[in-house]
């Protein structure tokens, strides 16, 4: 065996979510509905995807290492500076870094139980403890993570809003509250990654020079990226400068870096893809109605059903649909492990699981 070091060979093997093409090479097939990721199945905009073929034939550069055509634009896309925004390899690759910058082993850290589990896979990974509060009416509670930040003095609290897996989400007036009950070392990790889908409400009203708050969005959503893992920090120049310290300075590729800048030209068509996930989610609801399931309220690109029986129940459920080739997640925690989290995506994928989903319950509870 590989001599590892201490704290890696005293964690267990962990991924964090099962990727669907493992899934279909265990199963040996394709899905026929791929409903489970949060991918903007409707695709990036035709200008992003031009962009990035045109880039291909440089490909044997290095991607700029301050990325900062992006960083500029995205500076004036938001009225921030320049000195505010860092890109990353998607939110994933930011959390990672931000994670190892600012915990020291033994470090407190507070999240929710049931929360994005990569933020705690990059937190156990860098040796800080976990400490999770419950969800409160489905959705994170904010008074509950303070309550347990201040108790004990937690480096970082992390909170997303809109909220994966519930959709749920906070006012943004109550976001910016939280800022002055944090302890005196603690810093907010708000992972805004379905901001572009959100109420305008939601999105706090936060000063980017603010130095208790680190805010982390993505292209991997409404913009359609993904698969090229490209995402950006907001927040006040000295942390932001402190990611240089430490990050993977050409993580972000060339052609990444073209697509999101031409992606974030295209208004019209982010315009376009919150028009048709709002769609979308009025109909996974009808769909789910229909067949006795609940939609809960969201603010993202994905419908928590809820079931109204238990994570037994879902789990089958999750599993029946996977026979029929339609491809689901569900929260890991209960009682949010009552629900399935169905992604949004155009109607041929749902008219999938219109189809699938009375066949799959009827499976599930025989099987429970």
């Amino acid at each position: 065996m590989p001599r590892f070091a201490p704290l890696p060979a005293s964690l267990p093997q962990t991924v964090p979510f099962i990727g669907p093409e493992t899934l279909e090479r265990r199963r040996g097939a394709p899905f026929a509905a791929r409903l489970g990721a949060n991918e903007s199945a409707f695709g990036p905009s035709p200008l992003a995807a031009r962009a990035m073929r045109e880039a291909v034939g440089g490909i044997w550069k290095y991607g700029d290492a301050p990325g900062h055509d992006l960083t500029q634009a995205l500076a004036a896309h938001l009225g921030v500076q320049p000195a505010n925004i860092m890109l990353g390899e998607g939110i994933d690759g930011l959390l990672g870094t931000l994670v190892r910058l600012m915990v020291a082993p033994g470090d407190a850290v507070v999240t929710s139980d049931g929360a994005y589990p990569t933020f705690n896979y990059h937190v156990m990974g860098f040796g800080g403890v976990l400490h999770k509060v419950p969800y409160r009416d489905d959705a994170e509670d904010p008074q509950a993570l303070l309550q347990a930040a201040r108790d004990t003095q937690a480096r970082l609290i992390y909170l997303a809003n809109p909220d994966n897996p519930m959709g749920s989400w906070h006012k943004g007036a109550v976001i910016a509250a939280m800022l002055d009950e944090l302890p005196p070392d603690g810093l907010l990790v708000l992972d805004e990654a379905y901001a572009e889908f959100a109420p305008a409400e939601a999105i706090p009203e936060i000063d980017p020079a603010d130095p208790r708050v680190i805010r982390m969005r993505t292209f991997s959503k409404a913009y359609g990226l993904a698969g090229a893992r490209i995402g950006y920090a907001i927040g006040a120049p000295d942390l932001i400068a402190g990611f240089d310290r430490i990050r993977n300075h050409f993580g972000v590729n060339r052609i990444a870096q073209a697509g999101a800048l031409a992606a974030l030209a295209d208004q019209g068509w982010l315009a376009h893809v919150v028009a048709s996930v709002t769609a979308a989610r009025d109909r996974i609801a009808r769909i789910g109605a229909e067949n006795g399931l609940t939609a809960l309220p969201s603010a993202t690109n994905f419908v928590a059903l809820d079931t109204h029986r238990d994570g037994a129940v879902a789990r089958a459920l999750v599993a029946a649909l996977e026979a029929e080739d339609v491809f689901v997640r569900m929260p890991g925690v209960a009682p949010l492990d009552r629900c399935i989290r169905i992604s949004c995506a155009p109607d041929p994928e749902l008219d999938v699981l219109a189809q699938a989903l009375p066949r799959a319950l009827a499976t599930a509870a025989s099987s429970s």
